[in-house]
């Protein structure tokens, strides 16, 4: 049986997405916005994060990306198995990530939603983990860094499990 080392609690990510949200406020204050959320594992950082920005245009799209299928890493290989609905053209592009971990799978999105040739494309990702990097992804918002291990909980999860947990926690196999 794994054992669920805690990392973030309810209440400290309800803090961390909540500050987000002002900075990603106060930067896109004027500006159309679209969110776009990377499905699954963002779902839930997504939807808490996008009522606590207060933007008068804010609209929200959903790429689904796969890489991991049930492994623990990265496949290396990026499938796009939804694209987007809404016209990105000249528009300001953040996209929502549970996780940035090896930053392969933003590095094929970015240059896929870089392709529609919107105004801006930034990042925010409720985790920023640097310990397997392969790419030079910068995140431009991220609630928490850690250095390793493998995390789930609040929409990450392993082999689709432990998605509805409240809070995050290291998977020690």
């Amino acid at each position: 049986m794994p054992e669920l080392v805690p990392v973030l609690s309810q209440d400290e990510i309800n803090a961390k997405v909540a500050a987000v949200a002002e900075q990603i406020t106060a930067d896109y204050r004027g500006s159309e916005l679209v969110l776009i959320g990377i499905l699954k594992g963002a779902f839930v950082f997504l939807a808490d994060l996008i009522r606590r920005i207060r933007l008068d245009s804010l609209k929200v799209d959903f790429l689904r990306a796969a890489s991991y299928g049930n492994e623990d890493r990265s496949s290396g290989e990026i499938r796009l198995t939804q694209s987007l609905e809404i016209d990105i053209a000249r528009k300001d592009v953040l996209i929502v990530e549970d996780i940035v971990d090896s930053g392969l799978t933003l590095t094929f999105l970015l240059k896929y939603l870089n392709s529609f040739k919107p105004k801006s494309v930034k990042i925010c990702a409720m985790i920023d983990k640097y310990e397997r990097r392969k790419a030079d992804i910068r995140v431009d918002y991220a609630c928490h860094t850690v250095k390793e291990g493998f995390l789930i909980g609040y929409g990450l999860d392993y082999a689709e499990n432990y998605r509805n947990l409240p809070g995050i926690y290291h998977l020690k196999f």
